[in-house]
C-alpha cells in the first residue's frame, strides 16, 4: 500500500508536467493569435498580449478570405470521405468474409502500400494526373486523398467486420438476402463505429493534406486551407499573429467533429483493433 500511495503521488506532478508540455503549444497559438504586431515580435517574448487584438479574427476572414478557402478544404475533404468509404467498405467485407486466392496477399500488399510517403512518388504523380487533364481541380485532391487512406481504412474496417458473428450473416444469406444486401442492411448497421472511425480518419486526412494541394492546385479560388495557412510565410517575415489565428480556426471542425462522435470513435478504434 505504501508503495501505492508513493507512486499515487508521485504521478500526479508527472502527469502535470506532462499536461504543460503537451499544452504548451496551444497556450502559445493562442497568445500569439492575440497578439499585435509590436507585441508579436518584441524580444524577450510576451506572453500574455498587453492588448487583445480581436480584429486579427475580422482581418484574417474577410481580408485573406478565408472563407473560400474552408469551402474548398470542406469540398475536398467530404468528397475524399465518401470516395474512400464506397472503396474500402466492400474491400474490407469482401476480405473478412469471401475466400478467394491472393486474400492474404492482398492484405500485406496494402499494408506495403501505407508505408509509402506521397513524397516518393508525387512526381509520378503529377504526371498520371497531368496525363488525364486533371491539374488544378478538385477531382485529382479527392481521389488522391481518398487512395492514400484506403489501405489503413480497408485494414480497419476488415479487422472490425471481423469482429461481427457470421450467424447473423448466414441467417440474413438463408433469408435470401444478397451478399451486397447482406453487406449493406446486416453489416453496416452493426458495424457503425468501425465507419464512423474510417470516415474520420479519411476526413482528417484530407483536410490536413498540403503535399497534393501544393503539387497539383495552382487557382486560388480552388486552393484548401492548409495552402491559406502557408501563404501566411512570408520570404522575409511571417505574419505570425494571423498564422496563428488562422490556424485556430482551422482546428476548430474537428475539434467539433472529434466531440460529436467521440464515443463512436473510441468504439470503432477499438474493434477494429481486436483482429487485423
Amino acid at each position: 500500500m505504501k508503495w501505492q500511495n508513493r507512486a499515487r503521488w508521485l504521478a500526479i506532478p508527472l502527469t502535470i508536467v506532462i499536461l504543460f508540455i503537451l499544452l504548451f503549444p496551444f497556450f502559445v497559438m493562442i497568445s500569439t493569435m492575440l497578439k499585435s504586431g509590436p507585441d508579436t515580435y518584441a524580444t524577450p517574448p510576451i506572453w500574455i498580449p498587453t492588448h487583445i487584438e480581436w480584429s486579427n479574427f475580422v482581418t484574417v476572414w474577410t481580408q485573406y478570405d478565408l472563407a473560400s478557402y474552408f469551402l474548398a478544404s470542406l469540398i475536398i475533404a467530404m468528397g475524399a470521405t465518401v470516395l474512400n468509404t464506397l472503396i474500402c467498405v466492400p474491400a474490407a467485407y469482401a476480405i473478412a468474409r469471401l475466400r478467394f486466392v491472393g486474400r492474404k496477399v492482398a492484405m500485406y500488399l496494402l499494408l506495403m502500400i501505407e508505408m509509402f510517403s506521397p513524397v516518393i512518388v508525387i512526381i509520378s504523380l503529377f504526371k498520371v494526373v497531368a496525363r488525364f487533364g486533371m491539374l488544378d481541380s478538385y477531382a485529382a485532391l479527392i481521389i488522391l486523398d481518398a487512395l492514400f487512406t484506403v489501405a489503413f481504412n480497408t485494414w480497419m474496417m476488415n479487422g472490425y467486420f471481423k469482429t461481427i458473428p457470421k450467424d447473423i450473416e448466414e441467417a440474413a444469406l438463408i433469408d435470401g438476402c444478397t451478399r451486397v444486401q447482406t453487406m449493406t442492411r446486416i453489416m453496416l448497421p452493426i458495424a457503425v463505429p468501425g465507419l464512423v472511425t474510417v470516415m474520420i480518419y479519411a476526413f482528417i486526412f484530407a483536410w490536413n493534406e498540403f503535399l497534393f494541394a501544393l503539387t497539383f492546385i495552382s487557382s486560388k479560388a480552388k486552393m484548401p486551407l492548409t495552402i491559406a495557412l502557408y501563404n501566411f510565410v512570408g520570404r522575409w517575415t511571417t505574419q505570425w499573429q494571423f498564422l496563428t489565428m488562422a490556424a485556430f480556426l482551422a482546428l476548430i471542425p474537428v475539434l467539433v467533429l472529434f466531440y460529436i462522435i467521440e464515443k463512436r470513435l473510441v468504439a470503432g478504434l477499438a474493434g477494429g483493433a481486436v483482429k487485423g
